[in-house]
């Protein structure tokens, strides 16, 4: 039985590719934005989220009611961008959206094993 090392596939088609979550607070959208520009980002998906974490939700008076409110409203960003580029991403992201409070979000990165472009049939880096 042949075991398979699964970074080699990837390696040899020169995939080296980043995707970068990051939840933030919705305020900082605009932030986040500009920092990553001036990176060099070209691309982002913005997603409304919801969720909680540290923080875990507050309560609120409503027409005289209190009520708990479990889930916060939250952006989620996702970049893809070379290997290369990646941890200045991250670095830009985690300035941008720090107010230094519960709440300031999470940033995971991921290896892509690949990427193509629909439109021209570009892989990996090139469909970037």
């Amino acid at each position: 039985m042949r075991v398979r090392n699964p970074r080699t596939r990837a390696d040899l088609q020169g995939s080296c590719v980043k995707k970068i979550e990051a939840i933030i607070k919705p305020f900082k959208l605009d932030e986040v934005k500009e920092a990553l520009h001036d990176v060099g980002v070209s691309g982002i998906t913005v997603t409304e989220a919801k969720g909680f974490g540290r923080q875990k939700g507050h309560t609120e008076l409503y027409r005289g009611a209190e009520y708990v409110v479990d889930f916060l409203p939250k952006v989620k960003l996702e970049i893809v961008v070379a290997d290369a580029l990646a941890e200045r991403v991250v670095e830009a992201i985690a300035a941008a959206a720090q107010t230094g409070r519960n709440g300031d979000g999470k940033i995971f990165v991921t290896s892509v094993e690949s990427a193509l472009r629909i439109r021209t049939g570009e892989r990996n880096d090139d469909a970037l």
